[in-house]
């Protein structure tokens, strides 16, 4: 299963250069890596990203990685958290998140 998360073009780029990160300000403030699901990851751009250009959405297979929690988050739906530093190597795609007026769009064959 594929897990993602949303970097702005700072971050991914950061990512890319130094090969490891802590995550975005987020992430550092609250202990862990943010992820979504395929079908969360619309609505966390929405209620978090709303209205951003530069974004990117990163994809990680979560079988077998090291370090991932599922815990309650909104409406007590489990979410992914990466309790470790995302790794360059973790990364399987990156995919720009164009912004359209109804909002961010994403791949059509996120599963």
């Amino acid at each position: 299963m594929l897990i993602y998360k949303i970097f702005r073009t700072p971050e991914w780029q950061a990512l890319q250069a130094d090969g490891t990160t802590a995550g975005a300000p987020v992430d550092l403030a609250d202990g862990y890596i943010h992820f979504s699901t395929a079908e969360q990851a619309p609505e966390t751009a929405a209620r978090h990203f709303a209205g951003i250009e530069g974004l990117w959405l990163i994809a990680v297979e979560a079988d077998g990685l090291d370090g991932l929690r599922w815990e309650p988050s909104r409406g007590g739906a489990l979410f992914p958290h990466l309790y470790r530093p995302l790794l360059l190597s973790d990364v399987l795609w990156a995919w720009p998140l164009p912004l359209e007026a109804s909002g961010h769009i994403f791949p059509e064959d996120m599963r």
